[in-house]
């Protein structure tokens, strides 16, 4: 009985705050909605907390900074308390090298009693949090900057404030939607679908059975280009994210190579070998191709997009095979791989994103995993910058030493030649298209075009691909009732590549485009 009647009140309440949400007679709620969610049943709370959250909460703002400037005091809106302003105060209390500093954190005009607000706090050598329920001033101490570098940053530019717009309900409830993506489970594939579905529009139809191509491989050519979409375990759900950030409706690729004797072979950037690295290998298409039928537990989607007859005739496979022996073995391009999706100050970042919160990532990323965190930027950051050896957190102090800032450094292009500590670095899309390079189809113009600024949409948006119909192989989509301008040979799921076949080369191409979700309009000759 009690539960009952608790569960009465509570649904009250619920229902009070639906249509009283946020102030009476110029005063402040009792509840709100969303911060009363917690106290109700699960089975209640939970369908409403997934109706108003997504994974996209999970992500913080960025307010501002705080700042040691007498006259230049932080302000912003929270989302439970819609008066704040922050300032920084350096101080030595603790007698330390360096000194310490306090930021100083008054938050206000709460929209209800039950609600708070939660925060992210960062500098270049270090992140933390801490979260507000009362209206007051509140403290965040550092007894101790880490070094003079960080010492000189926050005179310079102050403590990096991010609020979790979602609040702490909003961002568990986050958590809860990103943690599926990445496993491997029918809630995992259900939840990247979902997520693909919202935030970028995809279809996801379901095709006829079989959902397996009965294909012949004496109509597949060097240089056709595979297209594969993974959707469940961990590469689906980092799929995922890179197709939402980029646009591309694939989140892998390889490249089809005949050997001399005809023999068909699979050039692929990023296939794990037996110690569990990913690497770049040539592997006999029956040996790829039943890894992908039988063991690859991603779900992988995979469409074949022949190359053109006048594209297939320039095709110099003597040089595509020297190029690919050449890579053979080579670690996978971790070291470009952030920088062919950035290419504008703000246009690249779907909300919340922007290039704070990339520098602030990395910064976590730096401290837990610093060998990782190397692999993945610190190196390119360098080349960017001209620089040997600089970690992410001297990097960010040289970039404002040089009067220019993070967000414009992450938008420098990737250049081809860049060779580094490993080798030269290629993501999977990057290795086909310096394969195309080799082997001739993009002809005077190779010089002046950096794949390795090349997203997967990018790729197979080139004008490179066969545009008849009638020269598709007999197989392909043979059972399906729709008919695709390419080959879909694996998947449940109806293939969708907007803008396939349809982009001519031109100087540095894609070294300046936005890709805003759920459109990704790209102006042209970006």
């Amino acid at each position: 009985m009690a539960v009952f009647f608790k569960t009465q009140f509570l649904f009250t309440i619920l229902i009070f705050s639906c249509f009283f949400p946020y102030q009476i007679h110029g005063s402040k709620s009792l509840f709100h909605l969303k911060d009363v969610l917690p106290l109700l049943p699960g089975k209640v709370s939970w369908p409403i907390v997934n109706s108003l959250y997504s994974a996209v909460d999970l992500l913080p703002s960025f307010m501002g900074a705080a700042s040691i400037s007498n006259n230049n005091t932080l302000e912003w809106k929270g989302a439970c308390f819609y008066k704040n302003t922050a300032w920084l105060e350096l101080h030595n209390k603790t007698g330390s090298q360096f000194g310490g500093g306090t930021v100083h954190i008054k938050v206000s005009n709460a929209h209800s009693y039950t609600c708070m607000d939660l925060y992210i706090f960062a500098t270049p050598y270090r992140v933390t949090w801490d979260y507000y329920v009362l209206s007051r001033e509140h403290t965040l101490e550092i007894k101790e900057w880490e070094s003079q570098a960080e010492l000189e940053y926050v005179k310079r530019k102050g403590v990096s404030i991010f609020l979790m717009q979602a609040g702490m309900l909003g961002t568990l409830s986050a958590l809860w939607d990103v943690f599926p993506l990445f496993t491997n489970t029918g809630w995992g594939e259900n939840s990247n679908i979902g997520f693909l579905k919202k935030h970028m529009g995809a279809s996801f139809d379901q095709r006829p059975q079989p959902w397996v191509s009965n294909l012949t491989t004496e109509y597949i050519h060097s240089g056709d280009f595979l297209a594969i979409s993974k959707i469940r375990g961990r590469w689906g759900g980092f799929e995922t994210l890179e197709k939402w950030v980029t646009g591309a409706y694939a989140g892998h690729s390889a490249v089809c190579l005949r050997d001399a004797e005809g023999k068909l072979w699979v050039g692929e950037s990023g296939n794990e070998n037996d110690k569990g690295e990913d690497v770049i290998a040539i592997l006999p298409w029956e040996e790829w191709w039943e890894f992908e039928l039988t063991k690859d537990d991603s779900n992988p989607h995979i469409a074949l997009l022949p190359l053109h007859p006048d594209l297939r005739a320039k095709f110099n496979e003597t040089a595509a095979w020297e190029y690919a022996r050449s890579m053979v073995g080579k670690p996978y391009g971790f070291h470009n791989l952030i920088f062919s999706w950035i290419d504008t100050l703000d246009g690249n970042y779907p909300s919340p994103l922007d290039a704070h919160l990339v520098a602030s990532v990395m910064t976590v990323w730096n401290q837990l995993q610093p060998a990782y965190a190397a692999n993945m930027w610190n190196e390119a950051l360098n080349k960017r910058l001209g620089t040997q050896g600089l970690g992410l957190p001297d990097i960010l102090v040289e970039v404002e030493k040089r009067g220019s800032s993070f967000a414009k450094l992450l938008t420098i292009p990737e250049q081809d030649d860049w060779v580094y500590t490993d080798g030269k670095s290629t993501s999977c899309v990057a290795f086909i298209l310096e394969m195309y390079k080799e082997a001739g189809l993009f002809g005077p113009l190779a010089g002046s075009i950096q794949v390795t600024e090349f997203t997967i949409k990018d790729a197979y948006s080139l004008k490179f691909f066969e545009n008849d119909p009638n020269r598709l192989p007999k197989w392909c989509n043979a059972d399906d009732t729709v008919k695709l301008p390419f080959c879909q040979i694996r998947g449940k799921y109806r293939m969708e590549l907007p803008g396939y076949n349809t982009m001519d080369i031109y100087p540095h191409m894609n070294e300046k485009c936005p890709s805003m979700p759920p459109k990704y309009y790209r102006p042209l000759s970006c």
